[in-house]
């Protein structure tokens, strides 16, 4: 048991480290390229960030594991906007614009209404199966593709609202040599990787000697493990004072946990979803529309330090429940 805790400790150092060389590359090739934080975060970030779910789904896809690979990422998607993007908030306040109101958002509560219909479709019309199937799949993963595309297509509106080359306290900065951009950029995302795998190989053996569910280590131990990624990103990027940077992270993530390794893992083998509860899809379903109230109330159009703490508390009455549940 001991090793075990140093390596998670490992892959936890290896983790913050990843995230710091991340941020500052993907800062430095936002500056270079004209491309707003928010875009950056969106796509790059994100689906690096995502490379651990990815692993965990596909490969439990293939091993016909329903209830891994949904869990992973229901759970994930709930922990990144409630923890992730709730202690962002705490640590900085995090700017939403209005074209994260009007396009970001909206597609985020869309795909997971989409999600959560598809997931109950028997019960609801006595269509099919609860679940996705292979076509449902193929669909997911082409509007994850027009999303992407069209968020670089409509980043005007990103980078005039944040002002891609200016530094948190106003004054300009000199873009970063390209290649070392790249370069902290891989070697950001193949610390995040590999310390966040390590971390979850070794929460995995811990948690089945306690002998706990798959369903429960998948929305608990899986997602917390494969979110550290995205959780380390988004919180160093608040300090650093780069909110829009970390949005983009949590809503990129979710949207291609969704729309990618969801819909991907569809192709690999149709997912049935009978094992997901309805507390399960409540709780991503309230974490999704939350950005949108919370963005919506006073005039700040931003995620303050308290809202940041409601997300948090909601993370933590699920967790409650799953512990009360298991």
């Amino acid at each position: 048991m001991a090793i075990e805790i140093l390596l998670l400790v490992a892959g936890l150092v290896l983790v913050l480290v990843g995230a710091e060389a991340l941020i500052d590359g993907a800062s430095g090739l936002a500056r270079r390229w004209g491309i707003s934080e928010f875009v950056i975060g969106l796509t790059i970030v994100a689906l690096g960030t995502s490379a651990p779910e990815m692993v965990v789904s596909f490969i439990s896809a293939v091993e016909h594991n329903s209830d891994m690979a949904v869990g992973n990422i229901i759970g994930s998607n709930i922990f990144n906007t409630a923890l992730i993007l709730g202690l962002s908030a705490v640590i900085a306040p995090v700017a939403i614009t209005r074209g994260n109101l009007r396009r970001d958002i909206p597609v985020n509560i869309c795909i997971t209404v989409l999600l959560i219909v598809l997931g109950i479709k028997h019960t609801l019309f006595g269509i099919g199966e609860n679940g996705l199937s292979r076509v449902e799949g193929a669909v997911f993963v082409a509007l994850f593709i027009w999303y992407m595309i069209s968020s670089f297509v409509n980043d005007k509106e990103n980078r005039l609202e944040q002002g891609s080359t200016s530094a948190p306290d106003g004054k300009e900065t000199k873009p970063m040599n390209l290649w070392l951009a790249l370069f902290y950029i891989v070697a950001g995302l193949a610390a995040l990787v590999f310390g966040g795998r390590l971390f979850v190989n070794h929460a995995q053996v811990i948690a089945r000697m306690a002998g706990l569910s798959d369903k429960f280590i998948a929305i608990t131990v899986l997602a917390a493990g494969t979110s550290l990624p995205e959780l380390a990103t988004s919180c160093i990027a608040a300090a650093k004072g780069k909110g829009q940077l970390a949005l983009g992270n949590i809503l990129g993530s979710n949207t291609s946990n969704i729309l990618l390794i969801l819909g991907g893992s569809a192709l690999i083998n149709p997912l049935q979803m009978g094992n997901i509860t309805k507390v399960d899809y409540a709780a991503v379903l309230a974490c999704a529309l939350s950005l949108v109230l919370f963005a919506w109330t006073g005039k700040k159009n931003c995620l303050d330090r308290f809202e940041g703490i409601v997300l948090v508390l909601i993370q933590v009455a699920y967790f409650v429940y799953l512990f009360m549940m298991k």
